[in-house]
């Protein structure tokens, strides 16, 4: 019988650096905002009211996402493992560079058109971003054969994820729009086989709340 894998990819709640309109690295993220939070306790409950049985819960380690994963795994029962291989693009000197100020210090640029130039000095281009997630997503595949893994990670991870599975590649003609603390979902039937896309931007739980923090 082939073994069945299932990936559950969870965004993490709004952050503080998406309210203060900053580039969010590992020196500059703060964690959930106030709606972050009640989104990441919205997911909470949902999974416990539907008892979705995951075998295992990893976490990107930067904070808006850890911080998603420690208010759901109480619904999961299960210990969070870190895995720095799901962190969001980083972005290098970019770390806490306010939006309105990316074009005059960095320069803005097509990354599609350009995926071997780095986001800002120090930081990956989306090719190496791309293969550091395709790397950590069949590590995952091959280490948690036949489990179901839930991954609290970030918009660009899913994206990347997205591409390689549905065989997109990095220059797809569309855009992702992923909400904060919404779930995908893909499931491998046997190692090397095409994967099935169940779900995307499942975010049923968020029904009532305001879809960004007004500033």
């Amino acid at each position: 019988m082939a073994a069945v894998t299932k990936i559950i990819l969870v965004r993490h709640g709004e952050s503080n650096v998406t309210v203060s309109q900053v580039v969010g690295g590992e020196r500059s993220c703060t964690g959930l905002s106030e709606l972050g939070v009640r989104q990441a306790e919205r997911l909470r409950d949902r999974l416990a009211a539907e008892r979705l049985p995951v075998d295992v819960l990893i976490s990107s380690p930067l904070p808006r996402a850890l911080q998603t994963a420690e208010i759901i795994a109480p619904a999961l029962g299960r210990p969070i493992e870190i895995e720095p291989d799901l962190e969001e693009h980083r972005p290098g000197d970019a770390d806490g560079c306010p939006f309105v100020d990316f074009d005059h210090r960095f320069g803005l640029f097509d990354w599609r058109a350009e995926p071997d130039r780095p986001l800002a000095p120090g930081g990956e281009s989306l090719r190496q971003f791309h293969d550091r997630v395709i790397a950590v997503l069949g590590r995952v595949e091959r280490e948690r054969e036949g489990t179901t893994v839930l991954a609290v990670c970030h918009g660009g991870v899913i994206d990347a994820a997205f591409r390689t599975y549905l065989a997109i590649g990095l220059s797809g003609a569309f855009d992702l729009w992923t909400l904060n603390t919404s779930l995908t979902e893909f499931v491998i039937t046997t190692r090397g086989a095409r994967p099935q896309l169940r779900r995307y931007n499942d975010s049923a739980h968020l029904a009532g709340l305001p879809a960004k923090t007004a500033v």
